[in-house]
């Protein structure tokens, strides 16, 4: 695999069961680029090795006075020289090659999981370490691919340096063959310590950044209030301890490398002395003890590697565990792969979910009321075709794992459940608007220019959504003399405009989709009630003869539904319109009017006195009826 033919048309099903299995399972679909790097790795490292041979036989050709000698030493060096130039550059191309296309095949994982997921996946996994898995986190990854294969040729050239200077001279060579082993295991001890130390930084570093992304992101709010400083002073003590967790790690990592040139230099102090005295006696020449100390001197180069790869899993493991963990995410816990169902023919009929008994007949707008908001996402969210957990548990809480939370499936449209569909189908079926929608950068053409039936216009979708008021100050803020609201740019989460503005734009990009099913999970609440009446009425105009599911418990609203549906604890407790409901369901009445316990209690007694008055009442004239 090139660059230059990324991205992969598939990057494949990865090994999630567990952080050191998705990284072999990355190491193997890239067999031949590692072999690549580790073939040019052992041309570079093999000729670095070598280049003491030339110099030994050039120094024993000037001892010796031979021309001749001295010939081939320099040709021989010449050559090595060559081939280490030669094997160093392929090797930093593809090494890089595999870190870029590693990097490349994670992100387009992670990229799919979160098409996949959509709002589920920050509903599952904390914002901020999805952040530190799509960008730090993959390049951490990248580096220890990357650097497998350099550590191959780096153990493989060690090996080879060991048995060349044991046959070249044997009673040098097996000082270096016992002494190179020590080397390269002599910092294992202290790995556990610096890993522990890496994951302590990275934990407060993922910390940080989800505060900082919080912040970021509730900057407005915060202004409003007076609370930035008070953020911002967390935010700082989050970093400091980032900082002091950087240094203890870094601590450790300076005490690995002192060992790795400590040990090294005691070595070649060692096989100098025994090699001098060796010469002395005549049992070795000059040329082979400059061999020799020049091959220890350069054994250095590759035992670098070796703390390298240490560094490099170290750093990758944990960043591995957090992908595998996002990765292993599915969207049903009864279609895992995403595969079942055909999804050949466009599904239609009535909306039902089976862990409460909403029903949400085909064609009709129907509004949904819950007492509880995480009730209602859990509820919007299987609508939608995922699989969620109630707040029921199972399996022994005395276990190792604890108990686990109950899985809920998903809705059923037309007796099919959603979450045994693919994806594109339940997606193409079902619509759902969350309660707090994002707006991507880009003009507002490129907002609304999303797939749809294309029976919905964007200006019918604007009209529906009421966003007159959004299009004129759009117009003014047109960077050019056109004054078209459609080419004006949005930024980013569209922070220049006011919630409401947002929620509108968002509710019209969501009518021009024209999904056989939308589910809006309270599309106004950001909205004065003027507009929302509005709103409530162009909805239900554009979407006739549509199912639209509505979450909201706003009487203007409320009272434009065709059928009113009251969940209370997680089941269907009330179905009506909204004017009954207010009279026959006082706990309807409780949640969507705000009424306390004692306001509620209250009512039921004056409703209580009412009514029997009525039946005193009507007691009386039966007896003048009959006296009469």
């Amino acid at each position: 695999m090139q660059i230059r033919e990324l991205p992969y048309s598939d990057p494949g099903v990865p090994d999630v069961r567990s952080g050191p299995r998705f990284l072999l399972w990355l190491g193997r679909n890239q067999l031949g680029g590692q072999l690549k790097a580790l073939a040019w790795g052992l041309l570079h490292q093999c000729g670095v090795a070598a280049l003491p041979l030339g110099v030994g036989l050039a120094v024993q050709a000037v001892v010796d006075r031979s021309g001749g000698g001295l010939a081939v030493a320099a040709g021989l060096i010449a050559v090595l020289g060559v081939a280490v130039s030669l094997g160093d550059t392929m090797l930093h191309r593809t090494a890089i090659t595999n870190w870029i296309t590693a990097a490349a095949r994670v992100q387009q994982l992670l990229a799919r999981k979160t098409a996949e997921l959509g709002s589920a996946l920050t509903r599952r996994v904390a914002a901020g370490e999805v952040v530190a898995v799509s960008t730090g986190d993959v390049e951490k990854i990248g580096w220890f691919v990357e650097a497998l294969s350099r550590f191959a040729a780096a153990a493989l050239t060690l090996v080879i340096v060991c048995i060349g200077l044991y046959f070249y001279q044997p009673e040098l060579g097996i000082v270096v063959a016992i002494g190179a082993p020590v080397l390269a295991l002599a910092v294992l001890p202290l790995l556990p310590r610096a890993t522990q130390r890496a994951d302590i930084q990275r934990e407060k570093a993922g910390r940080a950044t989800e505060l900082a992304s919080d912040t970021v992101a509730g900057l407005r709010v915060l202004r409003g209030i007076g609370g930035e400083e008070l953020f911002l002073g967390r935010y700082r003590r989050a970093s400091q301890e980032v900082r002091r967790a950087a240094v203890r790690s870094a601590r450790m990592w300076a005490l690995i490398s002192a060992v790795q040139v400590l040990l090294p230099g005691l070595l070649l102090i060692t096989v100098v002395l025994y090699g001098a005295r060796l010469t002395l006696d005549g049992r070795i020449t000059v040329g082979e003890l400059v061999t020799v100390y020049s091959a220890v001197t350069l054994l250095l180069y590759p035992l670098h590697h070796f703390e390298e790869i240490a560094m490099a899993y170290s750093f990758s493991r944990p960043s591995a565990v957090r992908a595998a963990r996002v990765l292993a995410l599915e969207r049903s816990a009864y279609a895992a792969d995403g595969t079942a169902g055909s999804g050949d023919e466009p599904l239609s009929g009535d909306l039902y979910d089976p862990a409460t008994g909403l029903l949400a007949p085909a064609g009709r707008f129907t509004a949904v009321v819950c007492g509880d908001p995480d009730v209602a996402g859990r509820l919007a969210e299987r609508l939608g075709g995922h699989a969620t957990t109630d707040g029921e548990t199972t399996g022994d809480p005395d276990t190792a794992d604890g108990p686990a939370r109950r899985t809920v499936p998903s809705a059923l449209l037309g007796g099919v459940a959603l979450d045994d569909l693919p994806l594109r189908a339940a997606r193409e079926a079902v619509l759902v608007q969350d309660k707090d929608p994002v707006l991507l950068s880009g003009t507002l053409s490129e907002l609304l220019d999303v797939p749809a039936s294309g029976d919905v216009t964007p200006e019918d979708a604007l009209a529906a959504a009421q966003c007159a008021d959004v299009l004129a100050a759009l117009a003014q803020a047109s960077a050019d003399d056109s004054d078209d609201p459609m080419r004006t740019r949005i930024t980013e989460r569209g922070r220049s405009l006011s919630g409401g503005q947002r929620q509108r734009l968002a509710l019209a990009r969501s009518l021009v989709t024209d999904p056989e099913v939308l589910v809006l999970d309270e599309p106004t609440s950001a909205v004065d009630s003027h507009t929302e009446a509005r709103v409530a009425a162009g909805v239900k105009g554009l979407r006739a003869g549509r199912t639209t599911v509505v979450f909201a418990s706003s009487p203007l609203l409320l009272d434009h539904a065709d059928r009113v549906v009251f969940v209370h604890e997680g089941e269907v407790a009330a179905v009506g319109v909204h004017r009954e409901l207010l009279h026959t369901e006082p706990r309807y009445r409780a949640v969507v009017t705000r009424e306390t316990e004692d306001e509620i209690e209250v009512a039921r007694a004056q409703e209580k006195t009412a009514q029997e008055m009525a039946a005193r009442e009507r007691a009386v004239l039966e007896e003048i009826e009959e006296s009469a």
